[in-house]
């Protein structure tokens, strides 16, 4: 019996009935062996409830073939329970901590077990956030500093903990989940598609973009809808559009966070062109409402294409005179270098996604190794660093604005609208007894949507990854053995999402 379903990115929804239902030991072994190699990482794996028990979904992506492998298995775990797969393999560590929570379903042999989110659904009801099991090390030489989860800015909750001797951090635990909002059942509760595109807008505000997109694609494989090539090449302006945008913000933090004003200012000067930019377009500066699903309110006019062209061309030459400016300051390369290392084998081990890993020398990019829409016109060549450090996520994020500042003027050179954008269609019949999935690079990194209709076409289960899942326990490695002083500048670097994490 095959243990796997086998298709792509660009394929259209998959028949229920054509994933295999395989037996929970075999597949454990086999992912024993094919995770070791580094050419595979999960997409997604989660539990979803069914008449006698469980039924789990695995989608795992091979980036030498840019095939998605997708399998699914009903267990008896009531009474055995399951053999962990993050005992292995720390990568499945966040899905087996989710199953847990949701279901408590047992992994046995998993390191810790320790809630992901404190979902308002989850099994034990006793466990809170005031109970959370932080970890501590005894020694009188040792102490604790608690940040959070009021955060010291104005963004999201979040709580870290810090394990020091000195100033030097020998642990950093994080925990998130204090505003968990129940996204992924409101994208269930109501088939609106207009409000789950909303919602999709909303999951990570500074990713309005990228998860629209995945949420448009996973309704349109439902639908066997099929985007035109005008239709791809706009979303793929849209996305580099806010991974510019983004990346000037991060570049701009980071100078702040070491008092170089100059180069925060003139980074925001330009991010502000950049989401103007996205306002002039479709009316937001982050992009909402830009992508919908079957079609666009908001096509290109050849009078936006000539404003998008000259203010982004704008935008690359004088952020190229920041870069090089960034490249020769010998107090910001100190503060940066050597800052912060995940190297490349812990962040695989992770299962780090994005420009961290890459950062770190770690290619996850999903534009090269799984693309779809106008990225298979592009052979995107992913940017690498191999340092690992602070200033490689920085250098990663500089060489990706004038990457994507390209691809923009690349494609918009000789692009004229062709009128075959059609409206969007928020009433497509959606195949039943079905999955679909949709994998998007967003400018923090890999982006993945899940969903299964029963046989009316209604969708009843729908799972978001956003790429923070992964990179969170990056951001806790790379803090070890560094002064405390340093954690801002690391956490900046890696500007992860507690929304897009507390789902």
């Amino acid at each position: 019996m095959k243990l796997y379903h086998v298709t792509n990115n660009s394929a259209s929804h998959i028949a229920l009935s054509d994933i295999p239902v395989v037996e929970y030991v075999e597949l454990y072994n086999d992912l024993k062996e094919r995770m070791s190699q580094r050419r595979y990482h999960i997409g997604h794996y989660f539990a979803t409830e069914i008449e006698n028990g469980l039924k789990f979904f695995l989608i795992l992506l091979d980036d030498t073939t840019s095939e998605v492998l997708v399998t699914s298995f009903v267990p008896d775990y009531y009474s055995e329970g399951l053999a962990s797969l993050t005992a292995l393999h720390p990568a499945f560590h966040p899905f087996e901590r989710e199953i847990h929570e949701l279901y408590g379903v047992p992994f046995d042999s998993h390191p810790w077990l320790k809630p992901l989110r404190f979902s308002h659904d989850r099994r034990d009801k006793s466990s809170t956030m005031d109970s959370y099991p932080f970890y501590s090390i005894e020694g009188a030489e040792l102490h604790e500093v608690n940040v959070g989860p009021i955060h010291a800015g104005i963004i999201e909750p979040g709580a870290f903990r810090f394990i020091c001797a000195g100033e030097q951090v020998l642990h950093l635990e994080i925990a998130l989940g204090y505003q968990h909002r129940g996204v992924e059942g409101e994208m269930v509760r109501n088939q609106n598609r207009l409000r789950q595109t909303l919602i999709a807008e909303s999951i990570a505000g500074d990713t309005a973009v990228g998860h629209a997109t995945a949420y448009a694609e996973v309704v349109e494989k439902f639908a066997g809808f099929k985007p035109s090539k005008s239709l791809s090449l706009e979303r793929m302006i849209a996305i580099e559009l806010e991974r510019i945008a983004m990346h000037l913000a991060d570049t701009g933090a980071l100078a702040t966070d070491i008092g170089f004003q100059l180069y925060q200012v003139a980074c925001e000067a330009l991010r502000t062109v950049t989401i103007n930019t996205s306002q002039a377009w479709c009316g937001n500066r982050f992009g909402k409402s830009v992508i919908r699903p079957c079609g666009s309110n908001h096509p290109l006019t050849e009078q936006k294409i000539t404003l998008i062209r000259k203010n982004i061309s704008e935008v690359r030459r004088r952020y190229n005179e920041v870069r090089e400016d960034i490249m020769e300051s010998p107090s910001l390369l100190a503060r940066f270098e050597q800052c912060g290392l995940v190297p490349k084998s812990e962040m695989e081990t992770i299962g780090g996604v994005g420009q961290a890993a890459r950062a770190s020398g770690l290619l996850r990019d999903l534009r090269a190794t799984h693309p779809s829409g106008y990225y298979t016109e592009i052979k995107h060549e992913p940017i690498l660093k191999h340092d690992g450090d602070v200033m490689s996520r920085l250098a990663t994020r500089m060489d990706e604005v004038l990457q994507s500042a390209d691809y923009i003027e690349s494609a918009l050179a000789n692009y004229k609208p062709q009128g075959d954008i059609p409206a969007p269609d928020y009433n497509a019949t959606l195949q039943g007894d079905a999955l679909a999935f949709s994998l998007v690079e967003g400018w923090r990194g890999e982006i993945c949507h899940v969903a299964l209709t029963n046989n009316e076409g209604e969708i009843v289960k729908y799972k978001i990854k956003d790429p923070s899942l992964h990179n969170w326990l990056g951001l806790a490695i790379a803090v070890r053995s560094e002064g405390i002083s340093d954690f801002p500048i690391n956490n900046k670097s890696f500007n992860l999402s507690y929304c897009g994490h507390d789902l």
